[in-house]
């Protein structure tokens, strides 16, 4: 038995040292995801407790068919989309989100361009953040995403379009600077 196999067995039993070793090991990547899908910094955090709720709870049941980092990946993407149609039927309106959400030291130039495509993602509405989360970044197919969102797999595509063309348009000046002084008649226009 390995490791991992060995903290993931006292998991289940509940013991609270492999269950803070396991979130310790896997919190920055679920989180991202978390943070990726909703864009608010925020909603993320709180949604983020959720999320480990959730996995702890249903963590008597992990049968280990696939590695639990994905199984907890499956299990986070689920919660939070579900978390964020919760969110949007009460809220019934979009906020514009100015946070950064960039954590992480990084050199200058690095640091510049995560936060340009974290600024550029949180103007994209949540549907076509959310599409484009699940497609370009965690690689779910339109039709994996149609099924997870209620949507047409069409839907899905178009959505992914458009999110596609407002971050070119929004990242154009990190690019090149004069795109916006050649171009600027083809700009797409906002989901």
């Amino acid at each position: 038995m390995t490791a991992d196999q060995l903290i993931l067995k006292r998991a289940r039993a509940g013991d609270e040292e492999a269950l803070r070793t396991l979130w310790s090991q896997h919190s920055p990547h679920i989180d991202a995801v978390v943070r990726r899908l909703c864009g608010d910094a925020e909603l993320a955090a709180d949604i983020a407790q959720e999320v480990w709720i959730q996995i702890f709870r249903a963590l008597p049941g992990y049968r280990g068919e696939a590695q639990f980092g994905t199984w907890a990946h499956r299990i986070a993407v689920n919660r939070t989309l579900n978390a964020l149609r919760k969110v949007r039927r009460i809220e019934k309106w979009e906020v514009d989100i100015t946070d950064d959400s960039a954590a992480t030291e990084m050199d200058s130039e690095r640091g510049f361009l995560a936060e340009s495509i974290d600024d550029a993602m949180q103007q994209l509405s949540p549907c076509a953040r959310t599409v484009f989360v699940l497609h370009d970044v965690e690689g779910y197919t339109h039709e994996e995403i149609a099924s997870r969102l209620g949507i047409t797999s069409g839907g899905s595509k178009s959505q992914l379009f458009k999110a596609r063309a407002k971050l070119r348009r929004l990242l154009a000046h990190v690019i090149d600077d004069t795109w916006p002084a050649r171009n600027g008649s083809h700009a797409a226009s906002a989901c």
